[in-house]
């Protein structure tokens, strides 16, 4: 499917050694690797895989966890990371947060957590008889903040701004976050109890929600070797920094060049305006969506070493934007149906362009 997709909306002269005579009796697979990239994505990809690397060290499995949180930095977007306790969902963001040379903060939420203890306050300097902002952990580069759903209202709503407009605004002073600036929030979908529900307009700010699950036998039993031959008290001492701020800005920028035709840009939008229409959803998905889902489908495209964006790159990316930007209407919701069935429905349901 997709080397149908290459050989229609790219001209033949972008392949190497071009030859017109014969080109029609080269399999379209030896034609995709002739395919000349014009962006170069190889130290990108180098880099990413020498990350994959240092996470592999102490992480076994979770690959789509992975792929997913890096498809996020790519993105320059916010991940909201759901499991059941034990999965390696914190460790996972801290350990691809020591692979990257920036500031790193771990915020847990409380119940007794207050805005002011994650952005900062005034605090009163006696020697001067002045007021003196002393900032929050919020002031860095990544934001882990574990258990995202243990504080209330209140202090989850002073994440909007800067999460979204990458700054915050106190006593009428306006204070802008250093790039990169990432926030990777968990949460645990079983115990309710002392939790408070993210409201819809704060799940709109994470780009992805990625949804861990258990792993199988081989990689259980994986866990339980790695485990027993590890002597090191701490098992993140092993992971080394890969990549410099400067780098993942520059990566970032790079994604942004990658090449979206026009019929898949249509694609997404026929993918957003269908959640508004399905009958099986209470609420669909809003224009942000369609931008996430855009951006997010060239991070998958620069994961896979490529300067453009195929209909594969969005299908993957579609569940995690979407799954926590609608909601299952209560009648589907009893019989079971989730967000990911819907979503899925609806990506089988829509031509994919060739």
């Amino acid at each position: 499917m997709i080397h149908c997709y290459i050989e229609k909306n790219y001209n033949m002269e972008n392949f190497e050694n071009p030859n017109t005579e014969d080109q029609n009796s080269i399999p379209l697979d030896k034609k995709e690797d002739q395919f000349q990239s014009r962006i170069d994505m190889i130290e990108l990809r180098t880099s990413l895989d020498k990350v994959k690397s240092e996470i592999a060290k102490v992480i076994v499995g979770q690959e789509s966890m992975v792929e997913h949180l890096l498809a996020a930095l790519l993105s320059n977007g916010h991940v909201l990371i759901e499991g059941v306790p034990g999965v390696a969902k914190t460790i996972t963001a801290k350990l691809l947060a020591k692979t990257i040379d920036v500031g790193f903060s771990r915020i847990q939420f409380t119940p007794d957590l207050m805005p002011s203890d994650i952005l900062g306050t005034s605090v009163f300097n006696v020697k001067n008889s002045e007021f003196e902002f002393k900032k929050g952990p919020i002031f860095s580069s990544f934001i882990l903040i574990d258990e995202i759903n243990r504080s209330p209202a209140k202090t989850q709503a002073a994440l909007f701004e800067v999460m979204e407009e990458r700054q915050i605004t106190m006593d009428g002073t306006r204070y802008t976050m250093e790039e990169p600036f990432l926030v990777v929030a968990t949460q645990n979908p079983i115990e309710h109890e002392g939790t408070y529900r993210l409201p819809e307009a704060q799940l709109d700010r994470f780009l992805f929600k990625i949804n861990v699950g258990y792993p199988d036998l081989a990689q259980e039993i994986a866990i339980i070797k790695n485990q027993h031959e590890n002597k090191t008290e701490d098992k993140t001492d092993v992971v080394n920094p890969v990549i410099t701020a400067q780098q993942l800005k520059n990566y970032q920028q790079l994604v942004k060049e990658i090449i979206v035709e026009s019929q898949l840009m249509e694609y997404i939008a026929k993918i957003i305006v269908n959640t508004r229409e399905n009958q099986f959803l209470y609420l669909g998905a809003s224009p942000r969506a369609s931008l996430a889902l855009l951006t997010a489908s060239k991070a998958y495209a620069a994961l896979r070493g490529r300067d453009f964006v195929t209909p594969e790159d969005i299908k993957e990316a579609s569940y995690a934007v979407l799954r926590h930007r609608v909601i299952v209407s209560p009648e589907r919701e009893m019989e079971g149906l989730t967000a990911d069935e819907i979503i899925r429905q609806i990506l089988e349901g829509i031509e994919i362009p060739r």
